[in-house]
């Protein structure tokens, strides 16, 4: 018998772990301000399967730009198989955290959309 696949959600890294949380994997490229890594209470740091540095400087976190923002990290995850399959391999609850002040347009977003969509596919 198979596990079941994980169940991603989204949070900032700033709002108060909870035990509702599962597995806490920051998914950012760099360290968060003004976070410890004892207040994080991290079970993985994830720096892979973040946007690539040109992409991020890029996107300018401007939601002008967030259409080909989201096409393009896509583009990357679809490419980043090892880091992606981290993710999708492992069980329970996993809660992705991100640093960015927009909630609305940040690249958590599009990666949950990516690991929701192609675990359906």
């Amino acid at each position: 018998m198979r596990d079941a696949p994980p169940h991603f959600a989204i949070k900032r890294i700033y709002e108060p772990p909870s035990a509702d949380d599962g597995r806490r994997v920051l998914v950012d490229r760099l360290w968060p301000r003004g976070v410890s890594k004892d207040e994080a209470e991290l079970d993985l740091w994830l720096k892979p399967v973040a946007p690539s540095p040109a992409l991020r400087k890029w996107f300018g976190h401007d939601p002008a730009n967030w259409d080909e923002f989201t096409h393009r990290y896509r583009a990357e995850l679809s490419d980043n198989t090892e880091a992606v399959d981290q993710l999708r391999h492992m069980h329970g609850k996993v809660t992705l955290l991100y640093a960015a002040h927009d909630e609305q347009h940040n690249h958590a977003l599009v990666l949950l959309d990516f690991l929701q969509s192609s675990r359906k596919a």
